[in-house]
């Protein structure tokens, strides 16, 4: 047999076919819902599925936590600056793609977080991704300490770094401190994790990570991307409530969820956001943000430093929905944050109660399932925020209830 039949052999799509037929063994399939949400309505959207024309429907999934994206000030915002300087920002960063907003928002979110600078990046996942890998090359022999539950997009910076990793167990002080321990004195250390755990609803202890690793003379690098314009007089994240911000190496979040546009960043001292700048391909080798998107999220951004209307709003939202969810039985997952998870345990449940929602209910929370959580611990995630109403919540938790009934599964203890 020469080459080209042995090349003719491979059956590509049936190799494509049995990867999308185990995600659907699995119950594991995503499909995307065909929505539109109404501007100055939020939560309110319409949806287009089976084309059959928008039909009314309540969004309790999004990352959008205090509906920035919908506010007069970012609107208006981003209007001004399309038609002052047009749509796009016209190439990279070091061609072309700098313009004076990038800068503003810049300085802005270094102020938010006490530090020396900050740097832009097109989405949270590219932030950690860049500034992981970049870290973990520029300081050799480096070891990477993780939070078992970190972001998906902080594993792949890490991987990308080339160097030595140590899983720690979730929030595990012990675990950590035995790790720190047990590597060498002399190599460089880097302490990577969250503030706020989006799927459980937990927070790190800031305080005392930050002193293992005064301790064991290690670098830390937070993950605030569900913190920030959340927490904090200003909505600098958990590190700003907890007044750690200023012992933390390296700050990450994102401007596509609280602050309700797109993109992220990371925060530090000026020699550091000078290397990241100078050494990672992911912001090197990209086109920059939109500055409409930018003018948005400086909007934003300076509201909601000035502002605490919306985090008080979200809060009492999500301390409301907790409640109803736990007086009617149903298996929420109790945190001291934002973040409201369901436990279903099983995800062909998951989506079959998702799909109920959706079609006879108009309401709309994505299932989620492996790998953003671990087998077995499938689940609903609600994100009530301020413009949740009490009504809603209350007709919400009546179909969890009849749903839970209907498809016989197992309540709360």
């Amino acid at each position: 047999m020469n080459g080209n039949s042995e090349a003719r052999g491979v059956d590509y799509a049936r190799v494509f076919n049995q990867a999308i037929d185990r995600l659907h063994a699995e119950g594991r399939y995503r499909v995307f819902i065909d929505i539109l949400r109404n501007k100055g309505a939020y939560p309110n959207a319409r949806c287009f599925a089976g084309h059959n024309g928008p039909k009314p429907v309540t969004v309790w999934c999004s990352n959008d936590y205090l509906a920035m994206g919908q506010h007069p000030k970012v609107i208006a915002a981003m209007e001004e600056a399309l038609h002052d300087v047009g749509a796009g920002s016209g190439g990279t960063r070091n061609i072309g793609g700098n313009t004076h907003y990038h800068v503003d928002l810049e300085a802005e979110l270094a102020d938010l977080h006490g530090k020396d600078a900050a740097l832009l990046f097109t989405s949270g996942y590219v932030s950690n991704d860049a500034t992981l890998s970049t870290m973990g090359k520029i300081l050799p022999g480096c070891i990477i300490f993780s939070d078992e539950l970190n972001h998906a997009s902080m594993i792949a910076g890490i991987r990308n770094s080339g160097c030595e990793k140590r899983v720690f167990r979730h929030n595990d002080l012990a675990h950590l401190e035995e790790l720190l321990a047990a590597a060498d004195p002399a190599a460089p250390k880097l302490i990577a994790f969250e503030s706020v755990y989006s799927m459980e609803g937990d927070v790190a202890p800031i305080r005392a990570i930050c002193d293992l690793a005064d301790q064991y003379n290690a670098l830390t690098y937070l993950d605030e991307v569900h913190a920030v314009g959340m927490y904090g007089a200003r909505g600098g994240g958990i590190a700003e409530r907890d007044a750690q911000a200023h012992r933390l190496t390296i700050i990450e979040g994102t401007l596509g969820k609280a602050f309700g546009v797109m993109g992220g960043y990371i925060a530090a001292d000026q020699m550091i956001v000078d290397v990241i700048r100078s050494y990672a391909p992911g912001f090197i080798f990209t086109t920059s943000l939109s500055p409409v998107l930018v003018a948005g999220v400086l909007a934003s951004v300076r509201h909601l430093k000035a502002s605490s209307v919306e985090r008080d709003g979200q809060q009492a939202a999500a301390a409301m929905l907790k409640a109803m969810f736990a007086d009617a039985g149903l298996p929420v997952m109790i945190g001291d944050t934002h973040i409201v998870p369901l436990m279903v345990g099983d995800p062909v449940k998951a989506k079959k109660i998702s799909d109920i929602l959706l079609a006879e209910y108009g309401v709309y929370v994505q299932p989620i399932n492996y790998p953003t959580v671990p087998r077995g611990t499938e689940r609903l995630r609600f994100t009530p925020g301020p413009a949740h109403t009490e009504a809603m919540m209350r007709e919400l938790t009546q179909a969890l209830v009849e749903i839970w009934g209907r498809l016989e599964l197992r309540k709360a203890a």
